[in-house]
């Protein structure tokens, strides 16, 4: 098992024990590497540190509970594995900026199926932000090629908060993880509906790549700072599943090319990556499920 493989069945473990004993030197142990290269490793590979991961997890998680059940502050504390409530207040304000109790009240009135879902988003896509586009290999050779499914599909225009960057290709996963952290933080802080997990838009494609990165929305938001907004297209589109690794996703688009081809279809303009699995509660590639949309001139 190479490093980075390694490193997923490790990030799962501790998602697993997640409000149990995770310190570096116990996760360290549970991994077979000593608590500096455990640090180290963990670092590199996740973007932050064992105790910010650990931390904003739990908060995150915390904040899916708050606003999904009525469960008491306290309460919702000793299940995130905070011993005091203070304790876990004051790191919750400094995390959303806002207390537990205003960050309840800012999803009053929200029907009850929209704040279940929200509470299964930021359980499902908090942990693994960081992780997408995250290559397992040192290159795409070696491995068979992904089963696919194509096919043309009618969409509805979706609301999408979104970061514009530039990135090479071996810069990408750490471009995605930096926009989908701001954008996916920034909607929690604010209460925006968010309705699936981050997605990419990729404007131009080539050495040095123009990506839009940010987290589909219920209902249109405003933009702010870096952060932009607009709707991706409705209309028709190939759609299509790419299952496995990030690093053969350019094996999927061109088959998805040649298939747009054969049926005498145009491009009409970019297309967009749905990340639709969670590599930190998954680590063997192989299940993992990209979807990919490629508008498509209407006639």
């Amino acid at each position: 098992m190479n490093e980075r493989r390694r490193f997923l069945a490790q990030l799962r473990d501790i998602n697993d024990r997640l409000f149990d004993d995770v310190s570096l030197r116990t996760s360290a142990r549970r991994g077979g590497r000593s608590p500096f290269e455990f640090h180290r490793v963990f670092r590199r590979l996740a973007g932050e540190t064992l105790k910010q991961y650990t931390l904003r997890v739990r908060l995150e998680r915390a904040a899916g509970e708050l606003l999904s059940t009525d469960k008491s502050v306290a309460a919702v504390a000793s299940s995130k594995g905070f011993m005091r409530h203070e304790v876990f207040t004051r790191a919750f304000r400094r995390h959303f900026g806002v207390s537990p109790m205003g960050y309840r009240r800012r999803w009053h009135g929200a029907p009850k199926s929209a704040r279940k879902f929200q509470r299964q988003l930021i359980d499902a896509a908090g942990a693994c932000l960081r992780l997408y586009g995250f290559h397992t290999t040192s290159s795409s050779g070696g491995t068979a090629m992904p089963l696919v499914s194509i096919a043309r599909k009618d969409l509805t225009p979706m609301p999408f908060l979104f970061i514009r960057r530039q990135a090479s290709q071996s810069e990408l996963s750490a471009t995605l993880g930096e926009c989908f952290g701001t954008v996916f933080s920034h909607c929690m802080k604010n209460g925006l509906e968010m309705a699936g997990f981050p997605l990419a838009r990729y404007p131009v494609v080539g050495p040095l790549l123009t990506v839009e990165a940010g987290v589909p929305l219920k209902n249109p938001a405003k933009a702010e700072g870096e952060m932009e907004y607009c709707e991706l297209p409705g209309g028709p589109a190939v759609f299509a599943v790419h299952g496995g690794p990030y690093e053969q996703l350019g094996e999927t688009h061109a088959a998805i090319l040649r298939w747009i081809q054969n049926q005498q279809l145009r491009v009409a303009g970019p297309h967009w990556e749905w990340y639709v699995t969670d590599p930190a509660a998954h680590p063997d590639p192989a299940d993992w499920r990209t979807q990919i949309f490629y508008p498509l001139a209407a006639g």
